[in-house]
């Protein structure tokens, strides 16, 4: 091969070489957190909630505000009036004119211009109450959102942990396989020697079928574990290649248990009490008189002269006379609404909310309680998983050995097909319960950090 061909060959073999390594690119578990807080659905939806509480907020403050009304108005109609009582219930037409002997059908332009401001100036903190009704309920969506960042980092968490388990299990199995494979092997050469039965290679063909389904189910397992990662990320399905040092090494360091003081879940549930009680306060104002400041100005205009009383003809069709404001009235006042029965109502409704408020620490409580117990808990998982580690080094030897042994002695003739096959499953299960304890150890840990609140303390070893 020439100079240049060489050159654009190792030239190709490094753009494999690249692709492959990028391809395999690791994927950290804070890389993998990062993701899922910002593509997660929950997550997004509660921010956005959270910027709707802090809306109403606003809101509240420009409740307290004047209600500052325009209004136009332009008609053409009669004028005919009647003596008579009336009730202002439902839609009727404000004509004014004299209460004539007969109907007529005198019509003529009109119009009214009308400004109005009314404010409820005072109604025994009210307003003050309903701003912090809306304030307590940020505090609440803020604590909410953080609740669920946290319980989705310990979501993460463990399902990126036991996709680590997981391709560690497919992994054994495929090396038992590899060695049920071998033993195979060693089995049909030897039976077709004649030096052992013919029956010890349809036992070792068995295992070798048994350990196939092994990797098939553990295949199916690791698939599930990395759906499960893909989702709880936010993002399609995919294979991953995960950090392996959760499975070669434990904590350096487990520090002591401790209250969980703090917890972003209770935060939350503490919240949710707070916006209960204070929704009972400002139920309590509703109680109360409202007094209100009010001032109209009135512009009105109309086509019918003002002699019309004693000359029904004294009147005319332009619009512009009609539309013209020829009156105006302006008037102020203060004033004051109490609606007495609302005090009986009112004392039901703050009853009703002081309940719910009952309800919500009796559900704090349990959460409390939960919490304490699922430390003490993890304390106990954390001292088991660490006594499990601690024996695997002597199950890996004592099993590496007698399998050593026992496919030396099948080898020589000086065993059988049923002492290698009990090593090759001895073996087997030593490999997968190293991969288990050092699976528990991170996995007891993660269970502390959630019973405690600090993601940190499973994070930062």
């Amino acid at each position: 091969m020439s100079k240049k061909g060489t050159l654009r060959l190792l030239l190709f073999l490094g753009i494999l070489t690249g692709a492959n390594g990028a391809s395999a690119q690791i994927l950290p578990l804070r890389e993998a957190i990062e993701t899922a807080l910002a593509n997660y659905g929950t997550i997004k939806a509660k921010n956005n909630l959270l910027k709707s509480s802090q809306s109403i907020v606003n809101h509240s403050h420009k409740e307290y505000l004047p209600n500052f009304n325009l209004s136009l108005q332009q008609d053409y109609g009669t004028v005919n009036g009647q003596n008579g009582p009336l009730y202002g219930l439902g839609l009727s037409v404000a004509s004014s004119g004299l209460p004539l002997p007969s109907q007529n059908w005198n019509s003529a332009f009109g119009s009214l211009y009308l400004t109005n401001v009314n404010w409820d100036f005072f109604a025994f903190g009210r307003a003050r109450e309903r701003i912090k009704v809306a304030q307590t309920a940020v505090a609440r969506d803020e604590s909410d959102l953080e609740q669920e960042l946290f319980q989705h980092k310990i979501r993460v968490a463990g399902a990126y942990l036991n996709l680590i388990a997981a391709q560690r299990l497919t992994h054994s199995w495929e090396k038992n396989l590899e060695r049920a494979t071998s033993l195979r092997t060693v089995v049909i050469t030897r039976a077709k020697n004649g030096l052992i039965p013919g029956v010890d290679s349809s036992l070792a063909n068995a295992e070798v079928s048994n350990a196939r389904i092994a990797v098939t189910r553990a295949r199916d397992f690791e698939q599930e574990q990395s759906n499960r990662l893909s989702t709880l990320m936010g993002i399609g399905d995919k294979a991953f290649q995960l950090d392996t040092s959760f499975v070669t090494k434990i904590p350096d360091a487990i520090t002591p248990a401790k209250t969980a003081v703090g917890h972003p879940l209770l935060n939350y549930y503490t919240n949710r009490v707070h916006v209960s009680d204070q929704q009972a306060r400002y139920f309590q104002t509703l109680s109360y008189p409202t007094l209100s400041l009010f001032g109209v100005f009135q512009g009105r205009g109309s086509g019918f002269s003002s002699n019309y009383a004693v000359d029904q003809s004294a009147y005319n069709h332009s619009y512009l006379d009609g539309i013209n404001p020829v009156r105006a009235n302006y008037l102020l006042g203060i004033g004051m609404v109490w609606n007495m029965t609302s005090v009986l109502r009112v004392r039901e409704q703050v009853r009703s909310q002081k309940y719910i408020s009952a309800a919500l620490q009796n559900e704090y409580d349990l959460l409390s309680q939960q919490l304490s117990n699922q430390s003490a808990l993890a304390e106990k998982k954390i001292k088991n998983a660490l006594d499990n580690y601690n024996e695997v080094p002597t199950q890996m030897k004592a099993a590496s050995d007698a399998y050593l042994q026992k496919s030396v002695l099948y080898k020589n003739g000086l065993s059988n097909i049923v002492d290698i096959t009990q090593a090759l499953y001895a073996l087997n299960r030593a490999e997968t319960d190293r991969d288990i304890a050092y699976s528990n150890v991170w996995q007891a840990l993660l269970l502390k950090a959630a019973a405690e609140g600090d993601f940190g303390l499973f994070m930062n070893l």
